[in-house]
């Protein structure tokens, strides 16, 4: 049976086929699963607040202890097992049937075991143990071991602060201290699937939609995450106020860990405030960024992680900025399918302004509370957020807005965006709009399109509403409304109006233009002031290294060039890679011709350095259509 392309767009992320996700892809384009809109009427109970309950129930999926409307803790789903020996008290192995010839017999008031050959889910542990044994007793006592298809991992507490540590272990049998995996080993695989599996269980539990969670910050202090959480971070990143770096820190990478993991347990961990730096924007203003310390990176990160676990089961599908699993040009794909087989006329291109510096942290908290019902969590945030920038000597902090630069930034813009623009975005889409509407959202970039005009004027005013009743509002210079599809060409030439208007998304100006037969097409080229940007960046480092060996400059023009062909090297773009090369080829040739007056560098010496060092134009992505894997 032929699929339409009518289900199909939202959140089919690679070049697989369309069936592997044809459960929830419609959504960016059509729309086929949302929450509830955020709203003053509509808020969250808070963690406080009674909720009915019903009988306690164990299953061997998932610990979750209250129902569908309370909140739950998610541990390990194993040791609701528990042991099955009675204090000091073994259980009786049945014995082996007899072979007789007459009938079989019970012994009467002697039920049957349950299970076949009376297998335990643990350790059975002895009666009591020989008086005055050393502890290397040959024959002192012996225990049953685990059954068979059991581990060690299955039989683990449900949070961690309910274990005791006097050993000097973790819950999973890893030493602390200075042993275990060593200072600056790479995590062991048994520690890494214990993570990977209480992620798995609060994915598994997250996919039940209303559910709070309540037990996540014993995930969050585990020794195993904090571990991955650092070697998940860049080595060479700028340090933060207190100079301690990635390297120096791995040090005494154990020791660190485990007072971290205490302080975290504790509630004696305090947040350090972020050095400011600023990076240049392609308009010629500064972004101000944030630097955390290094231990603020690792446990933001580990927080990240818990916290993706649940949300990445209630984003949308249209949803593409700062997600596991998902990139740029997936956004960039979608949208150009979405401009080639909807009936979209109108395009509206949104910026919300100086989101990060303008984000309500009353109304930030109020959505992640919606999901996260454990207030150390929550604590946790609040702490990041009231941490501060130090500038110059001057701490300062501010009532609103989030630092960019940490690792639970992007995190926190898109559990805010979730509830104020996504969800309201996919509720006025079903119940308001008369034609087509797709939705591309790129962290707070959006883009809108629309089959007609006065839906994209009504959607901007119900916009600026919706984005002013929580603190946001629309860039004036970057938002607009503008003519872009299939007949925007023929419609403008019948008005006398010229070529339709162009737009910039991630990077790339979108264009309305012709295949070699005719048929409409999104071309999608550099953008010019990126590419200027980038231009003069280079030649400002060349001039840094201007006699620095040519091997040297090669490798590094060499980084530059690749890098930029595989973010920018897609279908239709031949002709702006080419310009770039050729340009930083003059660049290095004029660099290379100053380092001396009585320079030797002929053309065919420089065609043999550029044959060398610079990767030939090519182009590294597929056709849109081509990676959604839709059938026309």
């Amino acid at each position: 049976m032929k699929e339409s392309y009518d289900e199909g767009l939202a959140s089919h992320i690679g070049p697989e086929s369309c069936a592997v996700v044809r459960k929830d892809r419609s959504e960016a384009l059509t729309g086929v699963r949302a929450g509830r809109v955020l709203s003053r009427e509509n808020q969250c109970h808070s963690p406080g607040s009674r909720r009915g309950s019903t009988a306690r129930k164990a299953t061997a999926d998932a610990s979750i202890t209250r129902d569908a409307g309370a909140p739950c803790a998610v541990g390990d789903p194993e040791s609701t097992h528990g042991n099955t020996s009675h204090g000091n008290r073994e259980i009786p192995w049945p014995p082996p049937p007899e072979k007789r010839g007459g009938p079989h017999r019970e012994v009467q008031g002697r039920k049957p075991m349950m299970d076949d050959q009376g297998k335990s889910h643990s350790s059975i542990v002895p009666k009591k143990s020989p008086n005055k044994a050393l502890s290397g007793a040959a024959e002192g006592m012996e225990g049953r071991g685990l059954a068979k298809g059991k581990t060690l991992e299955q039989n683990t507490l449900r949070t961690q602060g309910r274990g005791r540590h006097a050993t000097g272990r973790t819950l999973h049998g890893h030493e602390t201290g200075n042993g275990g995996n060593g200072q600056g080993d790479v995590p062991t695989s048994c520690g890494q699937d214990s993570v990977q599996r209480a992620l798995e269980r609060i994915r598994e539990a997250a996919k039940e939609k209303g559910r709070r969670f309540t037990a996540l910050f014993h995930h969050v202090y585990s020794l195993e995450l904090l571990r991955r959480s650092y070697f998940g971070l860049k080595r060479e990143a700028a340090p933060g106020i207190d100079g301690e770096t990635w390297r120096s820190y791995g040090e005494r990478l154990d020791e660190h860990l485990h007072d971290l993991s205490e302080r975290l347990k504790k509630g004696a961990y305090r947040a350090r405030p972020a050095r400011r730096v600023y990076i240049p924007k392609t308009d010629g203003r500064k972004r101000p960024i944030g630097i955390m310390v290094l231990e603020d990176k690792i446990v933001q990160r580990a927080v990240t992680e818990v916290l993706n676990a649940i949300y990445e089961e209630d984003f949308l599908g249209f949803s593409y900025g700062f997600r596991p699993g998902r990139s740029a040009h997936q956004a960039l794909d979608l949208l150009s399918v979405g401009l080639l087989k909807r009936k979209v006329n109108w395009v509206l291109d949104a910026d919300i302004l100086n989101f990060f510096g303008t984000l309500d942290w009353g109304w930030l908290v109020t959505c992640v509370e919606r999901r996260v019902g454990d207030r150390r969590i929550i604590r946790l945030i609040q702490k990041w957020l009231k941490a501060g920038v130090l500038e110059e000597g001057t701490w300062t902090c501010s009532e609103v807005g989030t630092v960019q630069g940490g690792s639970i930034s992007p995190l926190l813009a898109n559990i805010y965006l979730h509830y104020v623009f996504d969800l309201w975005v996919h509720h006025w889409r079903k119940t308001r709009a008369e034609g087509d509407v797709i939705v591309v959202r790129y962290a707070d970039d959006d883009i809108v399109g629309f089959q007609r005009r006065h839906e994209a004027e009504r959607f901007l005013a119900d916009l600026r509403e919706r984005l002013a009743r929580f603190g946001l509002a629309l860039h004036p210079d970057k938002t607009r409304i503008l003519e872009f599809g299939r007949f925007a060409r023929e419609d403008r030439r019948r008005r006398g109006q010229g070529k339709p208007e162009t737009f910039n998304f991630l990077g790339f100006t979108h264009i309305c233009g012709k295949t070699r037969g005719g048929m409409f097409t999104v071309l999608r080229k550099t953008m010019r002031t990126r590419l200027q940007a980038k231009l003069k960046e280079v030649y400002q480092e060349l001039k840094r290294r201007m006699h620095d060996p040519v091997p040297e400059q090669g490798a590094y023009l060499r980084s530059v060039v690749g890098g930029h062909l595989r973010y920018y090297g897609v279908p239709m773009n031949e002709a702006s890679l080419s310009a770039f090369r050729m340009e930083v080829v003059r660049l290095w040739r004029k660099t290379l011709r100053r380092r001396s007056e009585k320079h030797r560098l002929g053309r065919v010496r420089m065609a043999r350095l550029v044959a060398r060092w610079l990767p030939l134009v090519r182009i590294c992505h597929p056709y849109p259509l081509v990676r959604f894997g839709v059938m026309t």
